[in-house]
């Protein structure tokens, strides 16, 4: 297994925060790259287009600043998160300017594309696919994704079906390149569980909601806080895709989250009309147990640290050298 050096030498934790629609903004992006994991956000918050030049101005003059301010510790690269399926009437334009701000990560969402690519790679940038098979991780590397992100289930928003441990396997007996897992993962101990099946990073979004630069309504936040595994919901009513979603926002909407109905997605049929996903119904992962308390990004990561230290370290005790086989413990 392997990493670029973009991954690999300017992470404090091996982290992704991942792109939230709607919620994820230049506040937590920039947040979560100064604290030392990959900050990201999907090109569709920044509304109306020309929104998204300025998001990108102002995150790369943030994060150069914050580097030249402390080359000792330079901030984790950022990543914008593109769906390139071609009802994405937006995706040639944020594509331009993701080329001219030169982002250095994009994840790919909803197809894998050629072109797309290829324009990334212009530059030197790298792009990461997300897939729920490995069926489609190999469509994705054979058009040209440099890395994989494996969405097993249990993730936030729309997720997989499959455990993670058969879903890592089977990439790995053919893909050695970068390959990230969501699902459920929520504390150190998961993220270093996560390296230990065969991932290099752990993909997280839920426990980023519950935070004070999240772009998320207060009472998201604190059910996030109040709620745990037993409370999410897998459905594909309200977008014709299965995701996960907070079981008391479904009731609120006035639904009853164990009588749902099946979309079929042939026919555009998703739900009731005046129910709108992920603003009246809310996604989250199954990993929400975890999460204690509204906190800043910071205090949110510097927590993570410090368990994926102490699982390093109780792992050590167990196993000796062999502790030696999953990444070593950041600065």
């Amino acid at each position: 297994m392997s990493l670029p050096p973009l991954l690999k030498d300017r992470l404090r934790l091996p982290v992704v925060g991942s792109p939230l629609f709607i919620i994820s903004n230049p506040e937590t992006v920039i947040a979560q790259c100064k604290a030392g994991i990959v900050g990201s956000f999907p090109a569709l918050n920044a509304r109306p287009e020309p929104v998204l030049d300025e998001w990108l101005e102002r995150i790369t003059s943030e994060l150069a600043a914050h580097d030249a301010a402390h080359p000792e510790q330079p901030a984790a690269p950022f990543a914008v998160n593109q769906i390139v399926h071609r009802s994405n009437s937006r995706l040639e334009h944020d594509l331009t300017l993701c080329v001219k701000y030169k982002v250095p990560i994009v994840i790919t969402s909803l197809g894998a594309r050629e072109e797309v690519n290829e324009a990334i790679h212009s530059y030197g940038g790298i792009v990461l696919h997300d897939v729920i098979d490995d069926r489609f991780a190999r469509k994705a590397i054979a058009k040209g994704a440099d890395g994989l992100i494996a969405v097993a289930a249990g993730a936030g928003g729309h997720a997989g079906r499959l455990s993670p441990f058969p879903l890592l396997q089977e990439i790995r007996e053919w893909f050695d390149g970068p390959l990230l897992l969501s699902g459920a993962i929520a504390h150190g101990n998961a993220i270093l569980a996560a390296q230990a099946a065969g991932a290099d990073l752990a993909y997280m979004g839920s426990v980023f909601i519950a935070t004070h630069e999240a772009n998320a309504a207060p009472a998201y936040k604190q059910m996030i806080v109040d709620s745990f595994a037993e409370d999410i919901v897998y459905s594909n009513l309200f977008t014709g895709v299965h995701g996960n979603y907070l079981r008391q926002s479904i009731v609120n909407a006035g639904l009853d989250p164990d009588a749902l109905a099946t979309s079929d997605a042939s026919k555009m049929d998703f739900g009731p009309k005046r129910v709108k996903p992920w603003k009246d119904v809310w996604g989250a992962g199954q990993g929400v147990g975890s999460v204690k308390q509204v906190v800043a990004v910071a205090e949110l990561v510097e927590r993570l640290r410090t368990e994926y230290r102490q699982a390093r370290e109780r792992l050590g005790l167990a196993v000796g050298a062999e502790s030696g086989a999953v990444a070593a413990v950041p600065a």
